[in-house]
């Protein structure tokens, strides 16, 4: 209406929007569904705890507006779904990008041998599989969950092929992952690594650097990157206000972060020096920052 109480609520928008019982004010809305203005239709908006799909149109009788009708459709679990294969295409591509730098190696190797340089394509080919192999056994004792493992070494393949240096820091380690699931797992670092990836990949000397670890029994996820650090209204939005469709993939992920953080009652931090990163803390369970 136009004091900004709604008309009419039925019962599965309170339920999925966790309103009180009684009339509804406009304040009552989860915030980025507040900061909604005229038409839309199919914006995905992430809350506190659900991925919601939401349509708004004006109301008009006799050509004059004389309200709105907003309707929302819950898609947390097809969005949770969608989590667990983007994790598997994303393992999925980090075989063929490794597959991809293999040939790559190997085509080099023989053209040494071609070039009659046999002892030069020997070094290569040792240092080359050294080189990998030490990242391998690094990850695999220093991290003991096989999704965190398996996807840290894809991500590493990848940033390369987009010309940005990923490394794991020699202080990673986690013995378990609790009270986070593997998919949850997946979901948090993979994001992180992802859009600190796509904006180093805009800068010279690109690189990304990731470390984790328990820190005072949490779990610390801390992820660095060449970039100029992120923008504090995409952070602002995506960590404590909601985040719609409208702000494109990379608030996305930050948002679907943010809400993995608020379910376990951790922190997620941005720092700027001494140089561009993003903090989780995730609390052992059942505990309180």
């Amino acid at each position: 209406g136009a004091d900004g109480v709604a008309e009419v609520v039925n019962d599965e928008a309170r339920r999925l929007l966790d309103l009180p019982d009684g009339p509804v004010r406009r304040s009552d809305l989860p915030a980025s569904l507040q900061a909604i203005t005229g038409e839309v239709h199919d914006e995905m908006h992430v809350t506190a705890d659900r991925v919601l799909i939401v349509n708004q149109e004006p109301v008009r009788w006799e050509g004059r507006p004389i309200g709105t009708v907003m309707t929302i459709r819950d898609q947390t679990e097809v969005r949770s779904v969608m989590d667990e294969l983007d994790s598997v295409r994303g393992f999925a591509e980090s075989l063929r990008a490794q597959a991809h730098e293999s040939a790559n190696r190997l085509h080099t190797v023989i053209t040494m041998v071609e070039l009659g340089r046999y002892q030069d394509a020997v070094d290569f080919a040792t240092a080359e599989l050294e080189l990998s192999q030490h990242l391998i056994d690094r990850l695999m004792s220093a991290v003991h969950e096989p999704a965190l493992a398996a996807l840290l070494l894809g991500k590493v393949d990848q940033a390369a092929e987009r010309g940005v240096e990923l490394t794991v820091t020699d202080d990673t380690a986690l013995d378990s992952i609790d009270p986070l699931t593997p998919q949850e797992t997946v979901t948090l670092v993979g994001n992180l690594v992802d859009n600190a990836t796509d904006v180093a990949a805009t800068t010279p000397d690109a690189w990304v650097e990731v470390t984790v670890r328990r820190d005072e029994s949490a779990i610390m996820v801390r992820v660095a990157d060449s970039g100029p650090g992120l923008d504090p209204e995409t952070f602002a939005r995506a960590s404590t206000r909601g985040f719609s469709t409208k702000s494109g993939h990379h608030g996305l992920g930050l948002a679907l972060v943010s809400q993995l953080v608020t379910r376990h009652h951790g922190s997620l931090v941005t720092e700027r020096e001494p140089c561009a990163a993003l903090v989780v803390r995730i609390p052992p369970d059942g505990v309180r920052p």
